[in-house]
């Protein structure tokens, strides 16, 4: 039997977009007026065809079933316990407690210095603090339960009394259990929940809010030739079964982020097949979380105006992002990021 998958594309914003929406010539993208869409892309395996909504009535059968239960998940607002999403995304700030992490290793492995910087975050906006004991960047190796903890605990001690959203970067369960008893508000697995087998249970257990992430491979060797047969749609199956799967467990609630994992088992293409293609994760029904801050992609893109903060190419990703209907843009650099939504909403909205 032939899949189906639809991505919304063709959008719009800002007043043309309100305009379009009381037309009904475009749909609201996330239930929000102000950026909505008037076409879609029909996948499948073998090829793409890109559909007006006018001529979604021309289409027949279980394919127009499909299509419409999925433009329904991608209109509909999302609702998540503790967030509130707009026609922009919104910020998750990185505080890495790490010696070894890829671009800030070692800068905020203090107590002081990580309080500091998380409130430094916080007063840029960030919405989100994500905060992490074990670097997961390329050929990074594994740290034990203790070591970790004991680099989370002594900040996540102080951040709890700020009463902020707070986010904890683990693959183990252990941690998680520590860090959801002292205040967490997120758990961001990058293993996709597949590192601990005990993770589904305590995410059952307490009903925590949690991040599917995708990653092929582990830390260690995901980047020795990752291979994909269409890495969009096997991402896309990734997430559909993962989400079948922890239905079957038990856990019922909608506060479920979807992180399709760049730099995470990808190479340059696939990394730039799916940031092009990023609205088709909207038909899950899920926010879309993206991690682009200061990734290799960038600099295998920009070649001799390659940087230490990669800045610029973090910027024109995330604004691309947004214009796709990302909701969540974890990033290093909460300042200038948010300094970028604001003009953009300022000519676009």
């Amino acid at each position: 039997m032939i899949k189906y998958y639809t991505r919304a594309c063709n959008f719009y914003y800002g007043p043309i977009s309100i305009k379009k929406v009381k037309k009904n010539q475009s749909i609201p993208l996330h239930g929000n007026k102000l950026v909505s869409f008037d076409t879609i892309e029909i996948f499948t395996r073998k090829n793409v065809k890109r559909v007006n909504i006018k001529k979604i009535h021309n289409i027949k059968g279980e394919i127009k079933k499909k299509i419409l239960n999925d433009i329904k998940n991608i209109s509909k607002k999302k609702k998540f316990k503790g967030l509130k999403f707009s026609h922009t995304s919104i910020i998750m700030g990185v505080l890495n407690l790490t010696p070894d992490s890829f671009s800030d290793g070692g800068k905020f492995n203090k107590k002081s210095f990580a309080v500091r910087h998380a409130k430094k975050l916080f007063r840029e906006g960030c919405d989100i603090l994500d905060i992490g004991g074990e670097a997961t960047n390329p050929g990074s190796k594994e740290v034990d339960a203790n070591s970790e903890w004991k680099r989370i605990f002594p900040t996540l001690l102080k951040l709890k009394k700020l009463k902020k959203f707070i986010s904890l970067d683990t693959r183990k369960s252990i941690i998680m259990k520590k860090g959801i008893q002292n205040k967490i508000n997120l758990v961001n697995d990058v293993s996709g929940l597949n590192y601990d087998p005990d993770t589904i249970d305590i995410l059952k257990k307490t009903k925590i809010p949690f991040v599917i992430h995708h990653m092929q491979g582990n830390p260690k060797t995901m980047q020795n030739n990752p291979k994909y047969k269409n890495v969009v749609l096997d991402i896309y199956d990734f997430f559909e079964n993962k989400i079948k799967y922890i239905r079957s467990k038990g856990i019922k609630h909608n506060n479920i982020i979807l992180d399709p994992g760049i730099g995470f088992g990808k190479n340059l293409k696939h990394n730039i097949t799916i940031l092009r293609n990023i609205s088709i994760f909207h038909s899950l029904g899920f926010p879309v979380m993206l991690g682009i801050s200061r990734k290799r992609f960038i600099k295998s893109l920009s070649g001799i105006n390659d940087s230490k903060e990669r800045l610029g190419g973090t910027i024109s990703s995330s604004l691309l992002a947004i214009m796709q209907g990302v909701q969540i843009l974890r990033v290093h650099d909460v300042n200038e990021i948010n300094q970028s939504i604001k003009v953009l909403n300022s000519l676009k909205f």
